[in-house]
């Protein structure tokens, strides 16, 4: 709370081009991705990130792990032992994670990071692996149990324990009941999350039940039993709290924003282009620390670190205002 509001980043493979569905059939074309892959990751100039988070005056900073693809941005040994896809060929070689950790950690800006429940779906190589059930003629795509579970949180331990309190929190995607989710799955990726920093905040995504409660009244919910913030997934500025916590949960937002492609209010996330006025947008996020909730802005970034131009002067003024 103390932090106030925060930028997220989805940074993921391809990204540049639109979001890449593939199924990884192909080992020549995996490999030329995979190359194409670790050049990006390798680009992004941390020092600059960090400069301009502090610049605009965030508390904290977000950014995807990984998210659909085989595709993660360091390396796990545990991702290659459970796959049998090879260093590099899927994880990045570089540790991402940690050189922008480590960067913010100069301006006193947390990180967070972003992690899936349906794992590397897309891929027919790293989502079987792990143990996702997968029927792509059927276009059913990430079906959990616990084995997949244990699978995936192996993963996400050995980022966890590597990190410890570099990292503050978690926001984890897809934690659908739809797939198989329930507090006895997640309990399993928290207790993950802990072994590296007890006090580590975590959010599980169970998509709109995230936000809108079962009965039709248009509040955040807490979705697993132990979250230490809520998701609060939503498409625009317009929601404001009235109280801190939700059933014990931080009550935060995580809200794109640029533009909305083609109109649709569901496609704003990562793109670029300033949708509502710096100033509603910093007598929003006011308005919702007053009350004690916390604001996340998803914006713009390309391949090698950098922010679209626009939002950067709207965080700035963003910055300015909330932290007079």
């Amino acid at each position: 709370m103390r932090k106030k509001w925060g930028v997220f980043n989805h940074y993921l493979y391809g990204s540049e081009k639109g979001y890449i569905d593939y199924r990884g059939e192909n080992k020549e074309e995996i490999l030329l991705m995979a190359e194409e892959w670790n050049g990006q990751v390798a680009s992004f100039d941390v020092g600059k990130l960090a400069r301009t988070l502090h610049e605009v005056g965030c508390g904290y900073y977000m950014i995807t792990v990984m998210q659909g693809t085989r595709f993660m941005i360091a390396p796990n040994e545990a991702y290659s032992r459970i796959t049998g896809i090879g260093p590099g060929e899927g994880c990045a070689k570089r540790d991402l994670v940690r050189d922008i950790g480590e960067a913010l950690r100069e301006y006193d800006i947390d990180l967070y990071l972003y992690y899936t429940g349906d794992g590397p779906h897309f891929d027919k190589t790293a989502g079987p692996g792990m143990g996702l059930y997968e029927d792509y003629e059927a276009g059913i795509h990430g079906k959990v149990d616990r084995r997949f579970v244990e699978n995936w949180a192996a993963v996400l331990e050995e980022y966890a324990v590597r990190y410890g309190d570099l990292v503050k929190g978690w926001w984890v995607d897809g934690c659908y009941a739809s797939l198989g989710y329930n507090d006895e799955l997640l309990s399993i990726y928290d207790k993950a999350l802990k072994k590296g920093n007890p006090d580590v905040l975590a959010a599980f995504n169970s998509g709109t039940a995230s936000f809108v409660h079962p009965d039709g009244d248009d509040t955040p919910v807490k979705w697993y039993k132990n979250e230490g913030f809520t998701c609060g997934e939503d498409n625009d500025f317009t929601y404001i709290f009235k109280t801190r916590f939700t059933d014990g949960a931080q009550n935060h937002l995580l809200i794109p924003m640029g533009e909305y492609r083609d109109g649709n209010v569901c496609n704003g996330w990562r793109n670029t282009g300033v949708r509502r006025s710096p100033a509603y947008m910093a007598d929003y996020i006011r308005k919702n620390n007053e009350a004690g909730a916390v604001i996340t802005v998803d914006v713009f970034v390309d391949q090698h670190g950098n922010f679209d131009p626009a939002q950067v002067e709207a965080l700035r003024f963003i910055g300015r205002e909330v932290g007079k």
